[in-house]
């Protein structure tokens, strides 16, 4: 209901404008502070002051007087305060509010007719996923989940890198070493068992003698070129090895959970001949030039200093070329491209809208989110190569044991009376330690750095994961057996704790959309704290079971599992389990 009424607060101000032909460019339309009685105000009279030669506060008025709340849907009354134009929201918004939200699929907006590719993750199948990547599939698993809600029809990608040097290294190393030279594997996972290869070829290349190096890396740059080359014996070879790793790296991310509908290889688009196609447009370009044995382009008169390396003498393209055609390929079959990638890759992505620009591409159809990294305290660093670091695995495993403990300590009582067995505490440690997680990850802005921290991520307190979730639960407990009834009586719930989650609740579809149309999921996080707060609120000073007649106990039972079905919602676009006990 907030979006229909910003709706019609938009069209009222606009209408009152231009009934004094005043211009509706800037209508000023925000959301009031909490202390006031509305839920938008204009701050309009500011800007038009100069243009009326009155002050503000005069300004606010002659607008105001010039609406009929009658005419608007969902306007009541109407104030001033100095400058500022406070909207309250008439009865019907109350009441419409409680019927909508009363659908499990509340927030889920009308389908849009647009399609959105989300590419997020992608991160090299050359080993387990480390905490210090983490960020990237919860932040692109949230920004997919709030535009399928906004209505976009969404695919998740993962771009996988099966064609570098990186990739070729490790199927030298697969085929060269075995078993018998390798520690154990920390997990019995096919990334775990494969990445000792992956290690074990980097360690040799180091410390080899240079014969041995050579012949070695003469194996290695043969794998890139026959990949280059189309080779299908080539392409088999390294397969085996990036599907494995893909397999055990999968594994771990469906424990976010953060599934995919597509893997994109890029030796897709060097097999079909689309890179090719690509390299060649390239050569054409004016940008174009042959420098210290390769073709780049020089994109300096387009604001960018470096050059765009996109072949190599040798004949080899490099990831970012290819990259061009996996994004022409892209703008063929969807309306809108995300991408979120590490904040390292600016400038790759710079030189690739560029580039796509002057291949004659809408780049408006294409975003990107860059996101900062993940640190541990005291900035460990983490590297796949060397075999540093923390992985996801762990982080996860760990994040369940500690919420496990402290499950068990908030329900010792419960546990010993047999009201929550072995596996409901399981289940609810699991919601509670990985939810913890992807809430205090995805929680921050993307570009803003995060030092995890256990303290933080598993507090159980304000502004957490389980801070939320348990207003998920205590909803779900009072519901427990209960019947809500197809009609109450809304005008019941008139109370300042109830009119405040009623208002709370209506905003929730806006957020969503906002949330997706900025690519900003940590708007749905901040939205979610102050849902419990509004919450949790009436939960002590509404009583519902126990209320003080049949018809308030009704009305409220309504809003409770309207309640349920929006902080469920927000959670799920999250990513985050929403509980049914704690």
């Amino acid at each position: 209901m907030f979006i229909e009424f910003r709706s019609a607060v938009e069209d009222a101000v606009a209408a009152a404008l231009a009934a004094r032909d005043l211009p509706t460019d800037d209508l000023g339309i925000e959301e009031p502070p909490a202390d006031v009685d509305a839920v938008l105000a204009s701050s309009v009279a500011f800007r038009l002051a100069s243009e009326v030669g009155a002050p503000p506060p005069a300004v606010a008025a002659e607008v105001a007087a010039e609406i009929d709340p009658d005419e608007y849907e969902y306007v009541g009354e109407i104030t001033t305060q100095g400058p500022y134009l406070n909207f309250a929201p008439d009865e019907s918004y109350y009441e419409d509010t409680l019927a909508a939200a009363g659908d499990e699929a509340y927030g889920q907006r009308p389908p849009t007719g647009e399609s959105v590719v989300v590419e997020h993750t992608s991160a090299n199948p050359t080993g387990p996923v480390h905490v210090g990547r983490a960020r990237n599939p919860i932040i692109g698993d949230a920004i997919a989940n709030a535009l399928d809600y906004a209505g976009y029809d969404v695919e998740r990608h993962y771009y996988v890198n099966d064609a570098g040097r990186q990739v070729a290294v490790f199927t030298w190393a697969y085929e060269t070493f075995d078993e018998s030279e390798l520690p154990e594997p920390e997990r019995e996972k096919p990334d775990y068992e494969l990445v000792r290869y992956y290690r074990k070829g980097n360690s040799y290349l180091e410390e080899a003698d240079e014969a041995a190096t050579a012949a070695a890396e003469e194996e290695i740059e043969s794998i890139m070129q026959g990949l280059e080359d189309g080779d299908d014996e080539t392409y088999e070879r390294v397969s085996e090895v990036v599907d494995t790793v893909l397999e055990g790296m999968t594994q771990t991310l469906s424990r976010l959970p953060a599934e995919f509908d597509e893997f994109v290889k890029e030796t897709r688009f060097m097999r079909s001949g689309a890179t090719d196609d690509v390299v060649e447009r390239l050569q054409a370009l004016e940008e174009a030039e042959y420098e210290e044995e390769a073709w780049q382009l020089d994109l300096s008169a387009h604001g960018i200093d470096k050059n765009f390396v996109f072949l190599r003498s040798d004949g080899t393209t490099l990831y970012t070329t290819r990259d061009l055609a996996h994004h022409e390929w892209k703008f063929e079959n969807y309306d809108r491209a995300v991408t979120v990638v590490g904040e390292d890759h600016k400038l790759t992505f710079s030189q690739l809208r560029e580039t796509l620009e002057l291949l004659d591409h809408d780049t408006d159809q294409l975003d990107q989110v860059f996101f900062s990294w993940v640190n541990l305290p005291g900035g460990e660093g983490m590297s796949t190569r060397e075999g540093t670091g923390v992985d996801l695995d762990d982080l996860l495993d760990e994040a369940v044991a500690r919420a496990r403990e402290e499950v068990e300590d908030r329900m010792d009582d419960r546990i010993r009376e047999d009201e929550l067995g072995e596996e409901d505490v399981e289940r609810i440690a699991r919601q509670v330690g990985i939810g913890a997680v992807r809430y205090d990850i995805v929680a921050k802005q993307p570009s803003k750095a995060i030092t995890f921290e256990w303290e933080r991520a598993l507090d159980f307190e304000a502004q957490s994961a389980p801070y939320v979730q348990y207003v998920h639960a205590r909803c779900r407990g009072i519901l427990d057996g209960e019947s809500v009834p197809a009609a109450v009586d809304g005008d019941l719930l008139d109370t300042p704790e109830e009119r405040d989650l009623l208002r709370t609740i209506a905003r929730f579809p806006a957020v969503v959309e906002g949330a997706a149309e900025d690519l900003e999921p940590h708007r749905v996080a901040t939205y979610t704290r102050t849902f419990a707060e509004r919450f949790n609120a009436f939960y002590r000073e509404c009583p519902v079971l126990e209320a003080e007649s049949e018809e308030l106990r009704d009305a409220r039972l309504a809003l409770v599992a309207a309640a349920a079905h929006t902080v469920g919602n927000a959670l799920d676009v999250l990513g985050v389990a929403a509980p049914e006990s704690m």
